[in-house]
């Protein structure tokens, strides 16, 4: 597929609030996954021209800042970096993103304490928040946050309830003051342009770059990736309602059973009276981190968690991130150069009497 100068001409238009924001040719950001988002594809991401943003996790103020230092080893263009707002040491996390100058921090996983919002902006720096309502996206605006992600339940890993193009069209016309990013489900450039056109400022894409030559994910967890399909990728379920499990989306496998078996040993426990309610949640929520770093590091995607997004089908081949970028782009200005076309037509035809 191919485009011409107009089409991305047009499409550069779309997503230049984007660009200005992230200080990046293009308005694509890398979502942040644990074990996967370190330094070499967000580094690689950002050197294509995307915004990468690394996945600092359960990460030690240490261990965050050395992976900081290595991505800026790898790039200097922009980066962001991505804290879980659960963290209990995330006030040193900031600290970290400071003392480094990173340009960009997304605050992820709940509600972001004011203190880092506050302390991050008083940096110099720009806050990026999620939001998954539009309540909370104007609450979000109101508290001084720089720009939002809005993610759809379409994404991999941990999600909410509702779709992708439904938050879109919920929150995109409401949100104006800063830009707004869209997430989940997206694989192809058409896709881009349609959020473009409803008003985002840009994307977020994840599963997309799972399977980038410079991604370190073992092969194991490339090769199911490049196997699943969109119906393969499905959300993991809640056993028992007095311990509410944020849902996550995964290509199934013995261990995506095996949360199910965990679950009803914790409950089973608990009602037993063997460990509290709090210890029992915890228990749940633990078994995530390290099922998914079996997959992705170890390459057990047997027991492991093969966390996928819905557009895991669109993920055909190991690619250069350089081209999976510029395979979206000529995509989305294709789409542009193909509407502008129709619309001449349409104009230059005649009408018969």
């Amino acid at each position: 597929m191919t485009h011409t100068a107009g089409g991305l001409e047009v499409l550069n238009r779309l997503w230049q609030r984007g660009r200005d924001f992230l200080g990046t040719e293009t308005a694509i950001m890398g979502g942040a996954m644990s074990w996967v988002s370190e330094r070499h594809l967000v580094a690689a991401i950002s050197n294509a021209g995307g915004f990468g943003v690394l996945a600092c996790g359960a990460m030690s103020p240490e261990l965050l800042e050395k992976e900081i230092a290595g991505t800026q080893g790898l790039t200097s263009k922009p980066f962001g970096v991505n804290l879980i707002t659960m963290h209990p040491q995330l006030d040193q996390l900031v600290d970290v993103c400071i003392a480094a100058k990173v340009g960009h921090v997304v605050l992820a996983g709940g509600l972001p304490p004011k203190f880092a919002i506050d302390k991050v902006k008083a940096a110099g720096a720009k806050v990026i928040c999620f939001a998954p309502a539009l309540a909370l996206a104007k609450k979000f605006v109101r508290s001084g946050v720089d720009a939002l992600v809005i993610e759809g339940m379409e994404a991999g890993g941990h999600i909410g309830p509702v779709s992708t193009a439904v938050l879109a069209q919920e929150i995109l016309p409401e949100i104006r003051d800063i830009p707004v990013f869209v997430a989940g489900g997206i694989g192809r450039g058409e896709a881009i342009v349609m959020y473009l056109e409803l008003g985002a400022s840009g994307v977020q894409l994840g599963t997309r770059f799972v399977c980038a030559t410079e991604s370190i994910a073992h092969a194991n967890f490339k090769k199911a990736f490049i196997r699943g399909a969109a119906r393969d990728a499905i959300p993991s379920v809640q056993l028992d309602a007095r311990f509410p499990v944020i849902p996550v989306r995964a290509l199934q496998n013995q261990g995506t059973r095996r949360f199910m078996e965990m679950q009803a040993d914790v409950v089973a426990r608990f009602n037993r009276g063997e460990v509290d309610k709090d210890a029992a949640m915890l228990e749940i929520e633990h078994f995530w981190a390290g099922a998914l770093r079996r997959a992705v590091i170890e390459g057990d995607v047997e027991n492991g968690s093969l966390m996928a997004g819905q557009s895991v089908g669109m993920v055909t081949r190991e690619q250069p991130t350089t081209e999976i970028i510029a395979e979206l782009v000529d995509q989305a200005a294709a789409a542009l150069d193909a509407r502008m076309s129709l619309h001449t037509v349409a104009t230059s035809t005649p009408l018969r009497a």
